[in-house]
Formats: C-alpha cells, sequence, structure tokens
C-alpha cells in the first residue's frame, strides 16, 4: 500500500509540473545552401483548455557545397521568434519555455 501511495504521488507531482501544447504545424523549407525547421504549437491553459496564443519555433542549418556533397554545419539551436533571446536543445523544451512566458503551458 505504501508503494502505492508514493507512486501516486510521484504521478500528481509529474502531472503538476508539465506543460501542454497542440503542435499546429512543423515544416522545414529550403534546400542546398541553407535549411529552416519551423514548429507553431498552440498553448493550453492551466484548466487544460487550448488557448488562441501559439508559440512559433525556428532553428536553421547553413549548408556548403554542390551536387550530392553537400555539407552542411550543425543544426543551431531552438528559438521562439518573439524572443530569440534564449536558445534550447529541442523543440519541446522551447515550446514548454515560451508557453510558460505567456502564463501558460
Amino acid at each position: 500500500m505504501k508503494k502505492i501511495f508514493i507512486a501516486f504521488i510521484m504521478v500528481v507531482a509529474t502531472i503538476g509540473n508539465t506543460f501542454a501544447y497542440q503542435v499546429l504545424s512543423t515544416k522545414e523549407i529550403g534546400k542546398d545552401d541553407a535549411r529552416n525547421q519551423n514548429v507553431i504549437v498552440k498553448c493550453t491553459t492551466d484548466t487544460g483548455k487550448m488557448s488562441e496564443e501559439v508559440c512559433s519555433l525556428r532553428r536553421y542549418v547553413k549548408c556548403t557545397g554542390k551536387d550530392k556533397k553537400t555539407n552542411c554545419n550543425s543544426w543551431q539551436p531552438w528559438r521562439d521568434l518573439r524572443d530569440t533571446t534564449n536558445s534550447y536543445f529541442d523543440w519541446k523544451s522551447a515550446a514548454s519555455a515560451c508557453c510558460k512566458k505567456k502564463g501558460l503551458r
């Protein structure tokens, strides 16, 4: 019984700290010399309803070369297009931070 209670507390704590968002679109644009990856997410409210607030996230890579021997540097970090001061390792952490800045999750 004690193990079940501890597991229940862990689940509740995890749910309380999670961020929820809905992915509206993902796309990669460009080729040859440069590429962009874009993700747009819609944030949720504290009650779990979808908000009208969206976060636009982007990262890019620059490529050089021709034909099949194109060399690309590594992908740049993800950034929120409305606030580019911070960079993120993955788009999910960027989406969570963006929604949190808006007072949402």
